[in-house]
């Protein structure tokens, strides 16, 4: 079993190390197009040399943490405006291409040694089912690109090595699931043996995304089920963790954690009690609320209740204090442990 924290790392108190240093740096394509394709090779060779440093300091903090925390998103943008016109002659030249070779295969390299489950998760634009041509192509280059990191990374190739995984949301909902399949089936083989599809707040619940089980796995977002569901704590002995499980086909799976803010209501929210979404909702607090992520898991009932995941299923953590927050979640299951000693 492992706990994940996603693409930023936050100090934690006392720590000397800056989060500049730990942490990946972007660029906008505007600011490329300013520049002549001499200046605009150097910038980007300066930001992909300091991105590998950044996620290799990454890995190499979830490597020499204890193995229940040996997990990690890898941000989208490691490779900046990649799948962009003005950048993708940029990345051809040699320079500019051994050093992302160089970096990714290092650093897949060191996280396959240490057992370090790795993920990506691009952006909520990339979508299969839309019936949009346009952003269609634009969203499989998009996957295609995030499957050359994996590749590079040794996380390419056959069904979701080591765990590896891309995942997206289920996409526009008037298309639904056979636009979906549509999208999928557009998709390399490559690429199909990477992408997991996760419910949403809104328009793909867990019951709208299990027809999919069977052609790719599905990713639990226990927050986002809580949210659509209208407020069902799902349990592990559900039966349709059972065909979320089916969907790996052997690969342990991956879920997603997160809380509502602590602060939805005056004076604060009973840690100790798991969150009502019905009567959050009768006390005035909008959905888009309760949609928000927390600072940290300081919901310790959610947290009792997460860990009781943790039998089937990985759980990546979002929330906005990142590292500090999956640390919350371990450091919680270590003391249940503890506790039944």
């Amino acid at each position: 079993m492992r706990i994940g924290w996603c693409c930023k790392w936050l100090p934690p108190p006392g720590d000397p190390r800056t989060a500049a240093a730990m942490n990946l740096r972007d660029t906008t394509v505007a600011a490329i197009t300013r520049l002549a394709p001499a200046a605009a090779t150097e910038k980007l060779l300066g930001l992909v040399e300091a991105n590998m440093a950044a996620l290799a300091a990454q890995v190499e903090e979830a490597a020499s943490a204890p193995p229940l925390e040996r997990c990690l998103r890898i941000i989208s943008s490691v490779l900046p405006v990649y799948t962009h016109p003005v950048a993708r002659p940029r990345y051809a030249e040699p320079a500019l291409r051994e050093a992302v070779e160089r970096g990714l295969v290092a650093i897949g390299a060191r996280a396959r040694a240490a057992g370090v489950r790795l993920s990506m998760h691009p952006g909520q634009f990339c979508l299969l089912a839309t019936d949009n041509a346009r952003a269609l192509e634009n969203s499989i280059e998009e996957l295609d690109y995030h499957t050359e990191v994996m590749r590079l990374l040794g996380l390419a190739g056959g069904w979701h090595p080591e765990g590896a995984h891309i995942n997206i949301h289920g996409g526009a909902r008037a298309p639904g699931i056979e636009g979906f399949r549509r999208g999928f089936a557009r998709l390399s083989a490559e690429t199909q043996g990477l992408l997991t599809v996760e419910n949403d707040e809104t328009s793909y619940g867990l019951d709208d995304l299990l027809p999919l089980a069977e052609t790719l796995p599905v990713v639990l977002d226990l927050h986002h089920h809580w949210c659509h569901s209208g407020g069902e704590h799902i349990e592990p002995d559900d039966p349709r963790i059972a065909r979320v499980r089916e969907s790996w086909r052997g690969t342990r799976p991956m879920g997603h954690l997160s809380a509502p803010r602590e602060g939805l209501l005056p004076g604060g929210l009973d840690p100790e009690t798991l969150p009502d979404y019905a009567a959050l909702r009768a006390a005035g607090v909008p959905a888009r609320e309760l949609r928000a992520h927390s600072e940290r898991l300081w919901n310790r009932a959610i947290n009792r209740w997460a860990l009781r995941h943790l039998d089937w299923t990985d759980l990546e953590v979002e929330a906005k204090g990142k590292n500090l927050a999956s640390h919350d979640l371990a450091e919680a299951g270590l003391a249940s442990a503890a506790a039944s000693l």
